[in-house]
Parts: structure tokens; sequence; C-alpha cells
């Protein structure tokens, strides 16, 4: 079979979006249903089948999704309403669109990372409850609760942990 020439090719555009909270776990296959179910509820069958999305790389906490050009637009406001992925909660958030997934990656890499003291791996104690801490941004700290059943996320800032 012939490759078609890039006149008669489908423009792309591709979105390099971040999953919020940062270290929930992602499957492509997952988040693709997500935001497929998304699309469709909000806009119907037919504008999904003109979008065509597809779920093409997921490279830490970003996701780069792809669809046909000139429906950026309503695939970014069907990602914001994604609030779920099999059961864990999640918020996704549109960073950049471009015509080349070379070009996203090289928007990641730009993306300054938080300085070395900001990151603060290990655990905290909150609430009398341990807590390993997922990421520790500017004034936000993302924990999630040891053990084995129940394990809670909590969302905090840098006060809640210096009060305790």
């Amino acid at each position: 079979m012939a490759v078609r020439p890039p006149t008669l090719r489908d423009k792309r555009r591709y979105l390099l979006v971040r999953v919020d909270p940062a270290g929930t776990p992602v499957e492509q296959k997952e988040l693709y249903f997500a935001i497929s179910d998304a699309i469709t509820s909000l806009w119907g069958d037919a504008a999904a089948s003109l979008i065509q999305q597809a779920v093409v790389a997921a490279e830490g906490p970003y996701v780069m999704v792809r669809c046909l050009r000139g429906t950026e637009r309503e695939l970014a406001v069907a990602l914001s309403t994604v609030t779920s992925c099999r059961d864990v909660k999640l918020a996704l958030r549109i960073i950049a669109a471009s015509g080349t997934l070379e070009s996203l990656r090289e928007r990641i890499r730009s993306i300054p990372l938080p300085p070395a003291g900001d990151t603060v791996p290990g655990a905290c104690r909150f609430g009398g409850n341990e807590f390993d801490i997922a990421d520790c941004s500017v004034q936000k700290v993302d924990v999630i609760e040891k053990g084995f059943k129940n394990t809670n996320r909590l969302f905090l800032t840098r006060e809640d942990l210096e009060e305790s």
C-alpha cells in the first residue's frame, strides 16, 4: 500500500495536558475512554467522530492528546470536564497545543522544575497519621496516606504542615 502524500493527509493537532494532582497513576487506555465519554456526553456522537481524539503518549505527569485541526477548542472544553479516570479523581489542565509531538516534548523539557529545596520526597505527619509526600510545589503539598487500605490523598498547604 502506497503512502499518502502530505497534501492528502489529515491535518492533526496535539494538546499537551498536565494531570493533576501530581503522581496520579494514569493508563493511556483508561484515559482514552474517560476523554471519549466526556466528548460524547458534551458534544454528541457526530462531533466525537469529527474530533477523532486519541491519547498518543503519557510521559510522567503529562499526556499528549491528538485531534483533527479545527477541533482543538471542542477537545479542550471536553478535557476540562474530565474529573475521574477509573475511580481515581483527577483534573486535566491544558498546557499547550501544537502541530507536532516534537514541539510538545520540547515544551515539556522547557518547563522549569521546582527549586531543589521545594521537592521534599519522604514522609510527614498530619492529624496523627503518616503520609508520603507526592508533590511539593510553591504553596501546595500533595500527600498520600501510608497504609494498605483506605489510602487517602490530601491537598495541603505549607501552613497546614507547619501547624501540626
